[in-house]
């Protein structure tokens, strides 16, 4: 752990950018009756453009490095408290079968996507795993597992971004086009949107049977985070030549965010201890984002522009495919 005065002023000017990424999110709910871009996304697009603008001294380093990665690794820990197995079965066996097996599917062909259209294979993991998981949390909890550059993090979390808005846009659509019930539309939305936000906008206006349902199923996917994670870490270090030890196999935020997890599903961690994780989790991750953000030049993200847009855009398509195939067998 650094001295607290090496890493004060990264950590400051990353906590200033956030807070006023929260600030821009508040105004957009006020002004626009619609979160359009989550805090997160706000945080990293606002750090890039900054850094653009102006290349921060030395002594800042530290702490944006602190602040990229050992913050987020706490927020990751504390989203475990947040998160409760008894959604797998509230899903029912089915239906987390079926959500195992979209995931596990759309990840690899995701990857494999990206990499045919010439992407590096951290930017294809990482927009892999934000389309197929949960958009933004699993960029940011794969990222460091798998140790991608902030180019990397910045291009697949706008990319997500504008992706995320789209679909929310174009579900409720697609769904009507295909005769789908409130109940199917749910699934869909559940399997498909990016975050627990974004699937509430898109199924609220629907029906209660619709936000219930699609709430639900997108809370089961996001438990595909913990395992995606021991997996990237697995296969991240195992191409070393010697054997990788247990620490490095499973990182040390995924042993914590499983571990408070299973005490959230035990009922030891309480309503208010949950709540007050999410809130502190989304925090961090937002100062995280931000110092990341003031990580890169957004002048150096052209060169991922056009592939790894196709690689989204082809990615979250598969992803409706077969998130559709799945209803249609399930029932």
């Amino acid at each position: 752990m650094p001295f607290p005065q090496t890493v004060l002023p990264g950590v400051a000017l990353s906590a200033a950018v956030a807070l006023g990424a929260f600030g821009i999110d508040r105004a957009q709910a006020a002004l626009l009756g619609r979160n359009w871009f989550d805090t997160l996304v706000v945080a990293i697009l606002a750090g890039s453009l900054i850094r653009t603008l102006w290349r921060p001294p030395e002594r800042y380093g530290a702490g944006l490095t602190f602040s990229a990665k050992t913050l987020l690794e706490i927020g990751v820990v504390l989203l475990g408290a947040t998160t409760s197995a008894t959604a797998i079965y509230a899903a029912g066996l089915p239906m987390l079968l079926a959500i195992v097996t979209v995931v596990a599917i759309s990840i690899p062909a995701s990857y494999a996507l990206g990499r045919l259209l010439g992407l590096e294979p951290k930017l294809a993991t990482l927009i892999a795993c934000g389309n197929s998981i949960c958009g933004n949390s699993a960029i940011a909890a794969v990222a460091p597992v798998i140790g991608a550059k902030g180019e990397d993090v910045a291009a697949s979390v706008g990319f997500t971004a504008v992706l995320g808005i789209l679909t929310v846009l174009l579900l409720p659509v697609l769904a009507a086009a295909m005769g789908f019930s409130d109940a199917r539309f749910g699934i869909l939305a559940g399997l498909t949107v990016y975050a627990v936000p974004q699937v509430v906008a898109a199924t609220s206006a629907a029906s209660l049977v619709a936000l219930h349902t699609g709430t639900i199923v997108k809370l089961t996917r996001v438990l595909m985070l913990g395992p995606v994670c021991v997996l990237a870490a697995l296969v991240n270090r195992g191409g070393a030549g010697k054997g990788p030890r247990l620490g490095e196999m499973v990182p040390w935020f995924i042993v914590g965010f499983v571990g408070l997890m299973a005490a959230r599903t035990a009922g030891i961690v309480p309503d208010g201890a949950s709540e007050a994780s999410a809130v502190g989790a989304h925090a961090l991750t937002a100062v995280s984002m931000a110092a990341l953000g003031l990580g890169v030049d957004l002048r150096a993200l052209r060169k991922a522009g056009g592939p790894a847009s196709l690689a989204a855009g082809g990615s979250l398509l598969l992803l409706a495919g077969l998130a559709i195939v799945a209803i249609l067998l399930v029932g």
